[in-house]
């Protein structure tokens, strides 16, 4: 189990800590679906005793980050695309309800911020920079998040987005989302800019939507891909049509 280099976690707050440095390390693809975690070698990489790694690693299983057979191996768990669909409705309405509260503060600056973020998301999609892409996208959306000024409503929205982060890294594609997300959001921009809290809500929705949609092709491509190479890797009497 290769780990990255990485800082010595201080013992103050160990267990959270290294409970961060995992998640991140897994939504990002830098333990892999299926890699085994041995906690004596993340104590001994972090230079902690192996009680707060344990602690953090339970926490993740119960998260759905890593799964466990007793007494036989913890690995991170395997992207999962049905679960996560399951939290784009959720996460859609949660959204609905902040854009709800932040309505009477979405002023010029909240504007800004949205078409500064839009613009960062823009660049980042012409550099390839899947990470870049969605970190700009979370922020474009948290302007009304934070507006909302409801903390269990922000603290709810980010345990669930972290969920969702893994997996639309692992599908990420720059032309799928490029053009159409950068429309959704002008559109909702300027739905903000003239107050039109009926149609910025049904932009909200097109867009978690569409977001679901093009994870789910993404998906669908990758599977279809994969079945192609698999059978261009089977030798020519495996891969022929039976005759009748």
């Amino acid at each position: 189990m290769p780990l990255p280099e990485s800082p010595k976690v201080p013992r103050l707050l160990a267990r959270d800590e290294v409970y961060a440095r995992l998640r991140d390390w897994i939504v990002l693809g830098t333990l892999s679906p299926g890699e085994v975690l041995r906690d004596q070698d993340i104590a001994a990489q972090l230079g902690l005793s192996r009680t707060p790694v344990r602690e953090a690693l339970r926490r993740l299983e119960d998260e759905g980050f890593v799964e466990t057979a007793m007494n036989r191996w913890t690995r991170v768990a395997p992207l999962d695309i049905s679960r996560a669909a399951e939290l784009y409705p959720v996460i859609e309405s949660l959204e609905l309800l902040a854009l709800d509260r932040a309505a009477p503060h979405l002023g010029p600056e909240a504007v800004r911020h949205l078409e500064q973020a839009n613009a960062t998301l823009s660049a980042a999609l012409a550099a390839r920079d899947a990470a870049g892409a969605l970190a700009a996208d979370d922020a474009f959306h948290g302007v009304w998040i934070e507006l909302a000024g409801n903390r269990a409503l922000a603290d709810t929205l980010a345990q669930l987005k972290v969920k969702l982060r893994r997996v639309e890294l692992a599908y990420f594609d720059h032309e799928a989302r490029s053009e159409r997300s950068l429309a959704e959001h002008a559109l909702l921009v300027e739905a903000v800019r003239g107050n039109q809290w009926k149609a910025a809500r049904t932009l909200l929705k097109r867009n978690w939507r569409g977001s679901l949609e093009r994870l789910l092709a993404q998906e669908s491509g990758a599977q279809e891909s994969l079945g192609r190479q698999e059978e261009q890797a089977l030798p020519a009497s495996q891969s022929r049509e039976p005759h009748s």
